[in-house]
């Protein structure tokens, strides 16, 4: 990345997180005095006491309008930023700032925003392509509902349902039945999110792959499976399941109820999403610094 392709930097912070309000203004000086232009999501421009006269845009449409998103705030508020930004098709990093502990995702920290923001513009950021998943859920021969997801696509029981029964293939090829809380569709980054929680593998971003997981399996042959990345899978309540509340989930932030006989399909998004990692770790340093990984 070019600095001349750096014009525009769009300010997304966490609603209501009124310690981001003075960053964002400062932060906004900052890059004017560079000649980039500062551009405000409503929420934010709100937040940071941004003058009613200056344009801003809605959540959905700021990607559209700039080069480059600087998230302010946690994983969740970068999860749905990507969302929006692969919805959107277009092709710009997202640079996460977390604000209080190291996050998985947002891991650059307060002090390091301005260092890592000087890479971006002079083309020397470290920039990871993280896979989607793009889910479609088929109802009656035709597209229901389609979504994009970052971390994981989950298909679970509702609250007071029994154990539910899935169909899992890859294509054409039948794979596993579940008869279990739920089953986890997750990609490399969303391994370490529910998938973690669930008993399933920490797979390494820059893996090619999709990761299957059960939620507290009544079989205990049903375990954890890694497979290529460019597999459909496949997932279907199985018989007797007319009775039973399934939901299915994207990234914990939106979902709807499935009906017995609609099929939930899963595979690798068309474009990835970018992220800008800090150049101050590696990624096994964050597994290290967030789940102490590897320590005794």
């Amino acid at each position: 990345m070019s600095t001349h392709s750096v014009q525009r930097v769009g300010l997304v912070a966490k609603p209501s997180l009124g310690a981001a309000a003075g960053v964002v203004a400062e932060l906004a000086g900052w890059l004017e005095a560079r000649n980039v232009r500062a551009v405000f999501d409503i929420e934010t421009a709100q937040l940071a006491g941004v003058p009613r006269d200056r344009p801003t845009f809605s959540r959905d449409d700021i990607p559209g309008e700039c080069d480059l998103i600087v998230v302010l705030g946690g994983d969740g508020t970068l999860i749905g930023m990507a969302g929006r930004v692969a919805h959107s098709g277009a092709d710009i990093p997202i640079l996460g700032v977390n604000f209080g502990s190291l996050g998985f995702l947002t891991e650059i920290t307060l002090p390091e925003l301005y260092g890592s923001l000087e890479t971006v513009l002079d083309g020397t950021a470290q920039i990871d392509a993280r896979l989607m998943l793009q889910s479609k859920t088929i109802r009656g021969g035709y597209t229901y509902l389609e979504r994009l997801a970052l971390n994981d696509v989950v298909i679970t029981k509702g609250a007071l349902s029994r154990i539910v029964d899935l169909a899992v293939s890859i294509g054409s090829q039948p794979v596993m039945r579940v008869r279990a809380d739920g089953l986890i569709v997750a990609s490399p980054t969303g391994s370490t999110a529910y998938n973690l929680a669930a008993g399933g593998p920490i797979v390494h971003p820059a893996v090619d792959a999709l990761l299957l997981t059960p939620i507290a399996p009544h079989m205990l042959t049903n375990r954890p499976i890694v497979i290529p990345g460019n597999a459909e899978v496949r997932v279907q309540p199985g018989a007797g399941s007319a009775d039973d509340e399934i939901f299915v989930t994207f990234d914990g932030q939106s979902g709807h109820s499935l009906q017995a006989t609609d099929v939930v399909v899963i595979q690798r998004a068309a474009r990835p999403v970018k992220l800008v990692r800090a150049a101050t770790r590696t990624y096994f340093d964050v597994l290290r610094e967030k789940l102490k990984w590897s320590e005794r």
